[in-house]
């Protein structure tokens, strides 16, 4: 028999046996929204999926604070979305604002609620790290073939494909990515660093290109083309300076080519580091503004 998922919402009235008494024999999320909130509506999508994925590992308990004030004021609830896990009758941590759904996995990996697949993913991003790129590959093939609908792992195999210059198999392997993955945050991140990857392929290479523009600071073709190098090699912070010095030089550079790019490369950057983002984006905005 299939298991069902759990995903309530909760008053006060039902709130001691739906999540504290409940708790006791299962992990109980409590997820407390607005429903006039975007990023609530996304928080509710996300682990209502989640749920479904994984029925019967966890409850999904929705409280609506403009409903249910006591709740609200009982937890101390200052901002929404706010995400309280409930374990053995008591509030163990809470989580505020918005989570994607990286996060949220990851909040449910805590509580030893995943797929074996993911696992092993974790696994073979640990020997990619390491250098043991053979062994990554070999354990997302596991886990592939453990879990084909977990299309997480192919992703994974493209980024391995992009960083050992594989762009044959990368390009292949995305262009089979269900339209929900490939417009996802890190579909577009992978997009984008395969673009940079074929256009760095076109280029005289890094070392002719750094060699060219320290002999000629001014030579912005080579310059443009070195930033393009950097971000294929994941030094995106070196490749944005160049790119800012470009546009200093000439804001309209090959018809706005190196403004887009910058912007491309911020919003890389923006998921995993924040501060760095925001960092070009107001060197950006100031240049425009000159």
């Amino acid at each position: 028999m299939n298991k069902e998922a759990y995903i309530f919402e909760v008053t006060e009235k039902t709130f001691p046996s739906a999540v504290i008494e409940n708790s006791s024999k299962i992990p109980v999320l409590v997820a407390f929204i607005g429903v006039w909130s975007e990023h609530c509506m996304s928080v509710d999508t996300i682990f209502s999926s989640l749920a479904n994925e994984f029925p019967g590992a966890f409850i999904f308990a929705k409280v609506d604070i403009d409903e249910q004030p006591g709740l609200r004021k009982q937890y101390e609830i200052d901002n929404v979305p706010t995400i309280v896990i409930f374990q053995n009758g008591e509030a163990r941590r809470a989580d505020m604002g918005a989570l994607n759904e990286q996060e949220a996995r990851a909040l449910l990996a805590e509580l030893n609620i995943q797929h074996e697949s993911d696992l092993l993913r974790e696994q073979a991003r640990a020997k990619h790290i390491e250098g043991e790129t053979p062994a990554a590959i070999m354990l997302l093939t596991q886990a592939i073939q453990q879990h084909p609908a977990n299309t997480r792992v192919a992703m994974d195999m493209i980024q391995i494909f992009i960083d050992i210059n594989e762009l044959g198999n990368a390009e292949g392997l995305y262009n089979k990515l269900p339209e929900r993955d490939s417009t996802s945050e890190q579909g577009k991140s992978l997009n984008d660093q395969l673009l940079f990857a074929q256009a760095a392929a076109r280029t005289d290479g890094l070392e002719a290109l750094q060699q060219r523009v320290t002999e000629n600071p001014n030579d912005l073709s080579s310059r443009f083309d070195l930033a393009v190098c950097l971000l294929s090699q994941h030094d995106g912070k070196q490749a944005m300076d160049h790119l800012l010095n470009i546009l200093e030089q000439d804001v309209t550079f090959k018809e706005g080519a190196a403004r887009e790019m910058l912007i491309t490369t911020i919003r890389i950057f923006k998921p995993n580091h924040p501060d760095i983002a925001q960092e070009y984006q107001r060197k950006l905005n100031n240049l425009i503004a000159q």
